[in-house]
């Protein structure tokens, strides 16, 4: 399968450079920014288009690597040509493959996304991290051969139905992007306890060890702390001393954390912690 890409932003560098390494026939890099699409590939050893209906003509699949506002307005672009027999893919995490290309088994092409679970922050570095990624493809028929391609150049995949793409992007961003928002808050909190500029330093072996625990052990089996043991009176305490932004914050990640701890502790009665934090 010879693979092309439609933009050339962090996501299709890191592919495609991905794809070459390990033997998958490139094409090549079609972008409205012409020194990306050159640049990627050379970065790729593949092609630069400065024609986009030659790069779908040239490629068995097409990925449209552009951001999410862009996918479905280029792929009205390209299916004015012929796109027959064409898998044409995006790595929308949110989006499904039936919005964002309306009726293309009308056009006797084939429509998939293809997202990796993995923070790509960087053009030139973030390819070397895919092997430990997972990546989630939704469509229609074929998704299965999607998978058996990316699994035989060694990286991880699982199919799911459009139906739960919306929730899948919801759980992707409440484990990355959300958690950052609860450290950012910690951190703020220690500043205001006279750390100041090492709040984050100070909170990074915590996290660090933490997150380890949780991937080893599981949420459960990691899970420390006043919730977990049942203590009333600390959180109590930890309530007292927040402002009212901050126990909202508290009691809501709390509340869920009660469902954790009672996997752990299950014969435990977490009653008054309950109504503590409601």
């Amino acid at each position: 399968m010879k693979i092309g890409f439609i933009g050339a932003g962090r996501v299709g560098y890191s592919l495609g450079r991905y794809f070459a390494e390990h033997g998958v026939q490139l094409t090549g890099y079609y972008s409205r920014q012409e020194e990306h699409a050159r640049d990627a590939a050379v970065f790729t050893s593949s092609c630069f288009y400065d024609d986009i209906d030659k790069l779908v003509s040239d490629s068995d699949a097409v990925f449209i690597t552009a951001s999410d506002d862009q996918i479905a307005g280029i792929y009205e672009r390209i299916a004015r040509s012929d796109i027959s027999k064409k898998n044409i893919c995006h790595c929308s995490g949110a989006l499904s493959s039936r919005e964002a290309f309306p009726g293309i088994e009308k056009k006797g092409a084939r429509g998939f996304s293809i997202h990796p679970l993995y923070p790509v922050s960087d053009r030139y570095l973030s390819w070397s991290g895919l092997a430990d990624a997972f990546f989630c493809i939704e469509g229609g028929e074929g998704a299965q051969e999607w998978r058996t391609l990316l699994e035989s150049i060694g990286l991880k995949a699982k199919v799911i139905s459009p139906d739960v793409k919306k929730k899948y992007h919801a759980a992707a961003s409440m484990a990355s992007n959300l958690v950052i928002a609860l450290i950012d808050e910690a951190s703020e909190m220690l500043s205001e306890c006279g750390f100041g500029d090492d709040a984050l330093a100070a909170l990074s072996p915590l996290i660090a060890a933490n997150i380890k625990n949780v991937l080893s052990r599981g949420c459960s089996g990691a899970l420390t702390g006043p919730i977990e043991r049942n203590d009333t009176g600390t959180v109590r305490e930890h309530l007292m001393s927040l402002d009212e932004e901050q126990k909202k914050l508290y009691k809501a990640a709390g509340l869920r954390l009660i469902d954790t701890a009672q996997r752990k502790n299950p014969d435990r009665d977490y009653t008054q912690m309950r109504s503590l934090l409601s």
